[in-house]
């Protein structure tokens, strides 16, 4: 059995930076005035270096459930971003974190602030995460809903440099918790400027959905790499997606060769709003194939990826003498220009034969699912 292809989630790097740098906002590079409450409720201080250690690696923690593609493909579909990503489970871990940590750097004493840093990295991965459209169950295991935000692409080089440049300058001013206070400063406002952005693109398809006169299913748009203004737009009328890839601010078509760096590369594909192109494509394919699609797409082995699918369509029906296949994928992982796309699911039956569930993966093709 393979292992599932990776997560469309923020890296883990990223997720341990965030928590190296709110670390270093919330240490102190001398120690305060002693204050008997303080240190009764947040422990005794600790060096920055080992504050800043703490929160990288505990932001890093959560990513820990990667080790369920190990089991198999529908534990880490089911479990990813799930109790290692939780508000509820958040507390525990911490806790655990925090007496692990004091005990590795010999400071046994420091176990409730290690606890209190550790709680604090936990939130800002579950927030890092939050903020993309795979989302992330934040009431996990009480509930396997998942929540996101949707402003903002799994890799956003704007949101790392702020990171790294935040760092570096607390490096360089060694004695400030400024630079680190900006940097976490910035980060909201970028995401803010990405999800206005989003709501620009939605506003862009319910114009087109009124135009059209559809009959509106739901409205959404998805974030897409190299700029907070690039989208996939869907609107689905109940049997159709209408799909259009688009810039919210730019004005002219952007051109780029094979030549040019990979952010232009990347950009080309969103058209200025006035001249979108939409794709209309059936949910369940063409009419030949619907019934079989249907039939699938209801199936009780299939319902992982009715949970898990955001725009889940039909990719293809292979319909031949002695086997039937029904292969689906979901929009939001579909991005212009990139042939290969994860988290493609199907079923297939032999003649007269019970349908078996599959992955479909470029390179090695079809394999079961257990």
């Amino acid at each position: 059995m393979r292992p599932p292809a990776k997560s469309e989630s923020m890296d883990t790097l990223t997720h341990a930076l965030s928590g190296a740098l709110l670390a270093r906002a919330l240490t102190r590079s001398a120690p305060a005035p002693r204050d008997p409450k303080r240190g009764r409720w947040f422990g005794p201080a600790v060096p920055v270096g080992h504050a800043v250690a703490v929160g990288f690696f505990a932001a890093a923690f959560p990513d820990t459930d990667f080790a369920l593609r190990f089991v198999s493909d529908l534990a880490y579909l089911r479990g990813h971003r799930g109790v290692t990503h939780s508000i509820v489970m958040l507390p525990l871990w911490a806790l655990l974190l925090g007496v692990l940590f004091a005990m590795v750097a010999r400071r046994r004493e420091a176990w409730m602030r290690d606890a209190w840093l550790s709680a604090a990295a936990i939130g800002i991965h579950i927030a890092g995460d939050w903020i993309t459209q795979f989302g992330t169950m934040l009431f996990a295991p009480l509930s396997d809903a998942r929540f996101g935000l949707g402003a903002t692409f799994i890799i956003d080089l704007m949101l790392s440099a702020i990171l790294v440049a935040g760092l570096v300058a607390s490096a360089l001013l060694p004695r400030s918790r400024a630079p680190a206070l900006v940097a976490l400063a910035l980060l909201p406002a970028w995401v803010g400027l990405s999800y206005s952005a989003k709501q620009d693109a939605i506003a862009f398809a319910r114009d087109y959905a009124a135009r059209a006169a559809l009959r509106v299913g739901f409205i959404d748009a998805a974030p897409r790499p190299a700029s907070p203004f690039n989208w996939t737009v869907v609107v689905f009328d109940g049997e159709r997606y209408h799909v259009a890839h688009v810039n919210t601010r730019r004005t002219e078509p952007l051109v780029a060769t094979a030549d040019d760096h990979f952010i232009r590369r990347y950009s080309a594909p969103y058209q200025p709003l006035a001249q979108a192109r939409w794709e209309r494509l059936p949910m369940f394919g063409g009419a030949a194939d619907e019934a079989l699609a249907r039939e699938v797409w209801t199936h009780p082995d299939f319902a992982f990826f009715r949970w898990f699918a955001m725009f889940p369509l039909v990719e293809r029906v292979d319909n031949g003498p002695r086997e039937t296949c029904v292969w689906y994928r979901d929009l939001r992982f579909v991005l212009p220009g990139r042939d290969a796309a994860p988290f493609r699911y199907g079923m297939c039956r032999g003649s007269g034969g019970a349908w078996t569930l599959y992955a479909l993966d470029d390179v090695l093709g079809r394999t079961l699912v257990r």
